[in-house]
């Protein structure tokens, strides 16, 4: 009786820490199944909607694709997370199922070919291993094409991701961690265009609009006017 009080006693405690794994934890930069975003020294400053990206683990562990062949882990580049998105693992095509943690290539094919199913983690493995053997260009092969590959692997809402919809996705569905990250985030395009207008008036103005033409342009043409020009 005694060994069946324990063995209840220790499940309810397993049951516990796995709930506890996958709560998100700012304090410890810990975002289980999430879009996180930070924003980027001075590029924010001018267009604040733009900023780096990477993606958490099941436990909590942010990867992101922050230089060439290098995939940081549990060390987010420019910062702590300021907005993150939470993904419902129910609109992706994975299984909960730990057996299927390690595959061969095989099974990896399988998986790609839509005859088979892996988990987030797994999904996660593969765009690391695929990003540590890519150089990474801002222009054409950055966080937010890491973000899209794997959203892609775990076809999230049927795939299709790329780095124009995901930046729309953060800007309309990200949550703030906190205010205090909102005002950081915010505060230097604040203050910037409160300068830019008092001395440089309509010249500074122009100079915005057609700096945030040319960023959108360029990733929007690549996207969707020529074909594999921004990596995914």
């Amino acid at each position: 009786m005694e060994a069946d009080t324990e063995t209840a006693r220790g499940s309810m405690m397993i049951e516990q820490d796995v709930t506890h794994n996958k709560q998100i934890d700012p304090e410890k930069a810990r975002f289980p199944c999430c879009i996180v975003w930070t924003p980027l020294p001075v590029i924010s400053w001018l267009l604040p909607f733009i900023g780096h990206v990477g993606i958490g683990r099941e436990d909590g562990v942010i990867l992101d694709f922050a230089g060439p062949n290098f995939v940081c882990v549990d060390n987010f580049a420019f910062g702590s997370v300021a907005r993150y998105i939470q993904i419902n693992k129910e609109k992706c095509s994975i299984t909960s199922n730990p057996s299927t943690t390690f595959r061969t290539e095989e099974e990896y094919g399988l998986v790609e070919s839509g005859r088979n199913r892996y988990t987030w983690d797994d999904a996660l493995r593969k765009g690391t291993q695929e990003y540590q053997h890519r150089a990474y260009n801002i222009l054409s092969c950055n966080c937010h094409s890491f973000v899209a590959n794997n959203l892609n692997r775990l076809e999230f809402q049927a795939g299709g991701w790329n780095v124009v919809n995901l930046a729309v996705l953060i800007l309309l569905k990200g949550n703030w961690v906190n205010n205090a990250s909102m005002i950081q985030s915010c505060l230097p395009f604040v203050l910037l265009f409160f300068i830019g207008i008092t001395f440089g008036g309509a010249s500074f103005l122009t100079f915005l609009v057609f700096f945030a033409f040319l960023v959108v342009g360029w990733f929007f043409c690549g996207t969707y006017y020529f074909k594999n020009f921004i990596h995914v």
